[in-house]
């Protein structure tokens, strides 16, 4: 979905007159109103739940975001694109490119790329194919298998 950024900016100027009012209200009670520090409990309160309201809003559609880069890869279609703001934008080509580095530095010279096969296979044994000689490999359960060039 589209960023409710009208929504947002509500919310935030909201917690910004809640913040005024609260400071305005400290300096009375700290002169004596201590009739006040209910009402100034009650605002922090009112501002500590927009603070998490706002955080866990953006902390979802930062999730998504990431979801779109395993489902869609490097490139997102501008339909989607459209309902992201520009620091998302910018947040998800930053992912890309930290997922693309590290992706290059594992598994040795070619890479190992992370987004292909993500769900795992229906049998639990695989046939896999070596492609140079490595010598004995021990498996987790203390078997040992011995891997030569195009050995299978």
């Amino acid at each position: 979905p589209a960023l409710q950024a009208e929504e947002l900016r509500q919310a935030l100027e909201e917690m910004r007159a809640l913040y005024e009012r609260n400071q305005a209200d400290v300096s009375e009670a700290k002169a004596g109103r201590t009739d006040l520090i209910f009402l100034i409990r009650f605002r922090h309160c009112c501002l500590l739940r927009n603070q998490r309201c706002i955080v866990a809003y953006l902390y979802d559609r930062l999730l998504r975001i990431r979801a779109l880069r395993w489902e869609y890869g490097s490139i997102l279609p501008n339909a989607i694109q459209f309902h992201m703001s520009a620091e998302e934008v910018e947040w998800f080509n930053r992912y890309k490119k930290s997922l693309a580095t590290y992706m290059r530095s594992v598994g040795g010279e070619e890479g190992l790329d992370l987004t292909q096969d993500i769900k795992p296979p229906k049998s639990l044994y695989i046939e896999v194919r070596c492609l140079r000689d490595y010598g004995e490999f021990e498996i987790d359960d203390g078997t040992t298998v011995l891997l030569k060039k195009n050995s299978q």
